[in-house]
């Protein structure tokens, strides 16, 4: 399994995490948090009223209507049975639908031991892609896997060098083409170079694109198809990087990558700083996709291993 569960960090390391985390999801929390303490505050009256305000709360901090209908209908049943009788039993339930939302199993949490394993990154331009592939491959290098890096965003040569010094810098081996060449071949060439070498992993950079170009996704599936012919059952993981800073647009964005290259899994991006990281539960709800990685800040230690209960402990403590 490439991905740990965030309780095998050491206690120390984990608390130093969560402390960053807490301070870079300062503005979620306010917008979104904050708002239902105020509802739900110490000695308020759990009423009728305060459920239609929650509901009100709810809408205007970016969750979309469908992880609303959710939350409010355990809310309102547990309310009926009289289960709510202080503020603070809203405010537990409120935290359990949250992490139940993100706590989403996606096929690729039975991982395939087989080696290499193929990632796919995918993503439109903007969203901190590129930057992205380096911090995860160092990462993972760091963590002792064999990595190699494909370049396959031929079409913009910043991508490349970004990429050549990310792996020089962390010692991960970078397969690349030249400018304009087939996306596809490059994959091939990097695949075939890896099986060579013995790698664990390889990571694909693709070309960033804008999810209504429909001729561009069929090139992401294409790239599918040479990898499946060239490393069984891959790719193993196609991980969207959304950026937090778009809101509703994420979901926009995944929903139409969801019907050309099968994702597994998100990165979500630039989630310090901004208010909507409620994004990650609309997508979560909607298309059963778990979250994997977040990025809550520029350097290689904010790119963080996703723990659906660390991000919502982070929001309400």
């Amino acid at each position: 399994m490439f991905f740990k569960k965030s309780s095998e960090e050491a206690p120390e390391k984990k608390a130093g995490l969560f402390e960053r985390m807490k301070r870079a999801l300062g503005a979620t929390k306010e917008s979104l948090v904050s708002k239902i303490e105020a509802v739900f505050r110490p000695g308020s009256a759990i009423n009728e009223n305060a459920i239609n305000e929650l509901e009100e709360t709810l809408l205007g901090a970016d969750l979309g209507v469908a992880v609303t209908d959710r939350m409010m209908t355990a809310i309102r049943a547990l309310y009926k049975k009289g289960m709510l009788k202080t503020p603070e039993d809203a405010r537990a339930e409120i935290r359990n639908q949250l992490v139940a939302i993100l706590n989403v199993r996606g096929a690729a949490d039975a991982t395939s031991r087989e080696k290499p394993q193929v990632w796919m990154i995918v993503g439109v331009n903007g969203t901190g892609k590129t930057t992205t592939v380096g911090k995860l491959s160092a990462r993972l290098s760091n963590e002792g896997r064999k990595v190699l890096v494909c370049a396959a965003d031929t079409f913009r040569p910043a991508a490349i060098e970004q990429l050549a010094v990310w792996t020089e810098r962390s010692g991960v081996e970078l397969v690349k083409s030249k400018i304009g060449s087939d996306p596809s071949a490059a994959l091939h060439d990097a695949l075939s170079a890896a099986l060579a070498r013995g790698s664990d992993l390889v990571i694909i950079d693709t070309a960033g694109r804008l999810h209504t170009k429909s001729n561009l996704m069929q090139e992401l599936e294409k790239m599918r198809r040479v990898a499946a012919r060239k490393v069984a059952g891959s790719p193993h993981e196609v991980l969207l990087v959304v950026d937090a800073t778009t809101g509703q647009n994420g979901l926009s964005q995944a929903r139409e990558f969801m019907k050309f290259t099968g994702i597994t899994g998100l990165i979500v991006t630039k989630l310090d700083g901004t208010a909507k990281g409620g994004i990650l539960f609309s997508i979560c709800q909607e298309l059963g996709i778990p979250v994997r990685f977040i990025g809550i800040g520029e350097s290689l230690e904010d790119l963080l291993e996703f723990s659906p209960d660390d991000f919502v402990d982070s929001l309400f403590k």
